[in-house]
């Protein structure tokens, strides 16, 4: 079936894996350009599903075992394929940019290299040129020993992006939720900004992992609004 409006998508993976011998001569800025590219590939790679009504995990089968004639089945394979592929992208790429902080840190000499807990929560150094997005959400409440909870989300908390949402395309937090379903188990990058009761708010990197029977409602245990 041809769908005239939906994106098309790559035959098969085209982007070179990232590794740390590929990007060590990166800046950090190219760094950080590379990382938005994959965003921006990944949000795109996500409307095609949407186009089509389905997600990471919607069967492509009709009960009797056959491939459905409502939706392409083939583009729809081709896209999830291309988005596990980026993901990987992604998380290798991550790496390399949370390296390259460590290694700026250490440039510095007169302050160590900040140690990352194991929740995954780092503080972005005001010393590192970032632009932040502006926040689009804020944390209402945080279920105690919820993958929320596990990541050091706390409630009041703002946040600036979440894997690949932002402000210019949360959709009224629908994406949020579309990010969780497809990240099921994965590693999702959050950016927060956090009141400490003085002139300038603390920034942090969250790794936030959706899971399920975790004990507790939904797959993150902790209630988001509209900011």
């Amino acid at each position: 079936m041809n769908n005239l409006h939906a994106p098309t998508v790559p035959s098969g993976p085209t982007s070179v894996r990232v590794t740390n011998g590929g990007t060590a001569h990166l800046t950090f800025a190219e760094l950080q350009r590379k990382k938005d590219i994959m965003e921006a590939e990944l949000k795109a790679l996500s409307s095609v599903l949407d186009s089509h009504g389905v997600d990471m995990h919607t069967s492509l089968l009709t009960p009797d075992g056959f491939p459905r004639a409502d939706i392409d089945v083939a583009q729809i394979r081709t896209t999830r394929a291309r988005i596990i592929y980026l993901r990987n992208d992604y998380k290798d790429l991550m790496g390399v940019i949370e390296k390259h902080l460590h290694e700026h840190f250490a440039s510095l000499g007169d302050e160590e290299v900040p140690a990352v807990p194991d929740q995954g929560m780092s503080e972005l150094r005001d010393s590192v040129p970032e632009v932040l997005d502006e926040p689009f959400a804020k944390v209402n409440s945080v279920v105690d020993n919820s993958p929320a909870d596990a990541a050091g989300l706390k409630a009041g908390d703002l946040i600036r992006a979440f894997g690949y949402v932002n402000k210019s395309n949360h959709d009224n937090l629908t994406k949020v939720g579309e990010c969780v379903q497809g990240n099921e188990g994965q590693n999702i990058l959050v950016k927060i900004s956090r009141g400490t009761g003085t002139t300038r708010p603390q920034e942090l990197r969250l790794t936030l992992i959706p899971k399920r029977n975790w004990g507790g409602r939904g797959m993150l245990g902790c209630h988001i609004l509209p900011f």
